[in-house]
């Protein structure tokens, strides 16, 4: 699965689980890290495999349920002691919204439902990739996707990803747009603060008598 898709899937179910528990929008910094965490497993391992070449394959140490249900646990104690607990279920509903979906992923496009990726280093899945280039082999990957929304001859399950896309995009504008919001408010925050400190600096001073 793409890093957007993983991201598309991670927003949607963080939003909704904010909507039903919380009965409120995800804030800016819970819609960033759930979907900074929904790609992080692709971040380490395809980095760590492909560029650095520590490990043979991109399914590895980040998507092991070894590494990443301690990850969240552990993510999600430290966010609630800092009193962002929302937080923490966003980091650990991204991140663990991603094991599956590669699975379910890997089932549609190959037809084989495969566990394995989940359970490193118990069981080891997937073709030898190590060391060939983080940015070349995401091109090369890249590559054969682009020509397959350009042939317009398009599957069943790439049309319910665009179907996901837009869902997520109009769930997104519904909850106010976090992250951009923070920033826009941001920017106006330091907007006014430069220009009410010019006025200020500017304001004629009355001689003490």
């Amino acid at each position: 699965m793409w890093p957007w898709e993983h991201a598309i899937v991670g927003y949607l179910a963080y939003s909704v689980f904010c909507h039903l528990y919380y009965r409120d929008s995800p804030g800016g910094l819970e819609a960033f890290t759930v979907v900074f965490a929904s790609v992080l497993p692709d971040l380490i391992d395809k980095t760590l495999s492909w560029e650095v070449g520590v490990f043979d394959t991109g399914y590895a140490l980040g998507h092991s349920v070894f590494f990443a249900v301690p990850l969240a646990i552990v993510g999600g104690a430290a966010a609630r002691s800092w009193g962002r607990t929302r937080t923490g279920v966003a980091l650990g509903l991204g991140y663990l919204f991603h094991l599956p979906a590669d699975v379910v992923d890997g089932y549609v496009r190959g037809g084989i439902l495969e566990f394995g990726i989940l359970f490193w280093p118990v069981r080891t899945v997937g073709s030898q990739e190590g060391g060939v280039g983080l940015v070349s082999e995401f091109l090369h990957f890249f590559g054969e996707y682009r020509s397959e929304l350009l042939a317009g001859d398009l599957s069943a399950y790439v049309w319910v990803q665009v179907g996901m896309g837009v869902a997520a995009l109009l769930l997104w504008l519904a909850d106010g747009a976090p992250v951009l919001r923070e920033c826009i408010l941001g920017c106006k925050r330091l907007v006014v603060a430069a220009v009410g400190g010019r006025t200020a600096s500017n304001a004629p001073t009355r001689d003490r008598k």
